[in-house]
């Protein structure tokens, strides 16, 4: 008998046009796919949404960081001349991410004799690992959706780590985007793959 294997990865997105591209790919904004066979968008009206979005991935972006955006252009009022950047060169240029990727799917025999109703309860699992295990709340998820039009279902949960932590420079709370709040590195990573691993085992899923 093959074994099924529960399936969780995590990409760091380290610039607004990254971002773009990302969201274009995950809201099948593209007429044709021709680099990517295994989609088929004649399936595409079956994708389920579980954090729906609007609008374009970076507009949404700006929504949820509208406060750190606020307090950037503040600071830079009083910037030196050859300093200021604007909110996006400031983002673009960091070396923090502005988004992460969570990937979620499973072996293609896990789905073989799934509906609907039960991959919606698969998905409504993985979100709450991110929710009750990564410790994302909903106002950090900036989409997240079901993509039933490839080979294998799987969840792209596109969240923004907008955290507002204590800087020793300026002794202040000051926002920032860091993936290291919620996935601190590859030791804490494989440690929250056999988590979510546990939280699908333990709601009856037959996975590795």
């Amino acid at each position: 008998m093959s074994l099924n294997y529960a399936i969780f990865r995590s990409s760091p997105i380290y610039t607004l046009k990254d971002l773009s591209q990302i969201g274009s790919h995950n809201k099948r904004e593209k007429k044709a796919y021709n680099s990517n066979p295994d989609i088929n968008l004649e399936l595409t009206k079956n994708n389920i949404e579980i954090k729906e979005l609007d609008t374009k991935y970076v507009k949404g972006f700006y929504e949820i960081t509208k406060e750190y955006k606020k307090e950037h252009d503040e600071r830079m009022k009083n910037e030196r001349e050859d300093r200021k950047r604007t909110y996006s060169q400031m983002l673009d240029k960091s070396k923090n991410v502005v988004a992460d990727e969570l990937l979620f799917t499973a072996t293609h025999e896990f789905f073989k004799d799934k509906n609907i109703t039960d991959i919606k309860r698969w998905a409504d699992t993985c979100m709450e690992f991110v929710y009750q295990d990564l410790g994302y709340n909903k106002e950090q998820i900036l989409h997240a959706t079901v993509h039933m039009d490839e080979k294998t279902p799987h969840i792209h949960c596109v969240v923004v780590p907008l955290v507002k932590k204590f800087d020793n420079r300026t002794n202040t709370e000051r926002y920032t985007i860091t993936k290291k709040e919620y996935i601190k590195d590859k030791i804490h990573l494989s440690q929250l793959q056999d988590m979510y691993h546990k939280r699908l085992v333990d709601k009856g899923y037959d996975l590795e």
